[in-house]
């Protein structure tokens, strides 16, 4: 499994998930609710631990790669994120293939596709550019650190804002499968499925870079002391 990572960028770092963030996770999900429809998010102090060990124990199984998602300004956990369903190409072919198996040294595997979920965010963090500059500090490890073909997000059908989002990245919508899977609230959802590809990561890469490069403050050309919104 690949090792944990820090990744950094202007305003967000995603350091490894760890006990120490348990508090921080705790607060961040106690703040107003109601855009935690679709997504698991911990709610009190003991939720949190509950959260922090599921998560850490399927790191130590090798099933995903957890973050915590730090605002870079203040220093403050505002949600998380994780690489999952990680899959191993490499080796023998095997038939049947047994997904998420790595050949080889498990300890130094990477893995050739993955998908990104489990992201949450505060209220307070949403709609701020945490969240695409989180997304392209993952996309761009996956594929120009690991080198994997593929990765995949997705989303309940129903969340059309995360949709949306992962749209506005450039990500291809593979489609929906219906009657897929329980939903958060209890109800039989279906899911909406995103991917990019190794060859379609440069352009995607470019789409992200620029909707950051769009939301950054710049100088006015009449005051250097104000900004006004690029």
């Amino acid at each position: 499994m690949p090792a944990p990572v820090l990744l950094a960028g202007r305003t967000v770092r995603l350091e490894p998930l760890a006990p120490h963030h348990t508090e921080a996770l705790a607060l961040a999900g106690a703040e107003d609710r109601r855009t935690y429809a679709f997504t698991p998010v911990p709610h009190g102090l003991q939720a949190s631990h509950e959260y922090m060990d599921r998560a850490l124990a399927d790191q130590a199984a090798g099933r995903s790669l957890p973050f915590a998602v730090v605002r870079a300004t203040d220093g403050r956990v505002v949600g998380s994120t994780r690489f999952l369903e990680l899959d191993y190409w490499q080796g023998p072919l095997v038939w049947p293939a047994v997904p998420g198996v790595p050949y080889g040294d498990p300890a130094t595997a990477i893995p050739d596709a993955a998908e990104i979920g489990n992201t949450w965010l505060s209220p307070g963090a949403q709609g701020t550019g945490i969240n695409t500059e989180a997304k392209l500090l993952m996309l761009r490890h996956a594929f120009e650190t690991w080198g994997v073909r593929r990765i995949s997000l997705r989303a309940d059908a129903r969340n059309t804002r995360s949709r949306a989002a992962m749209e506005r990245l450039g990500l291809t919508c593979e489609g929906v499968r219906r009657a897929h899977s329980r939903g958060l609230d209890g109800a039989v959802r279906s899911t909406a499925f995103y991917s990019v590809l190794d060859e379609e990561w440069p352009a995607v890469r470019s789409v992200i870079e620029l909707r950051i490069a769009a939301g950054r403050p710049r100088r006015s050309r009449r005051s250097a002391g104000s900004l006004i919104p690029a």
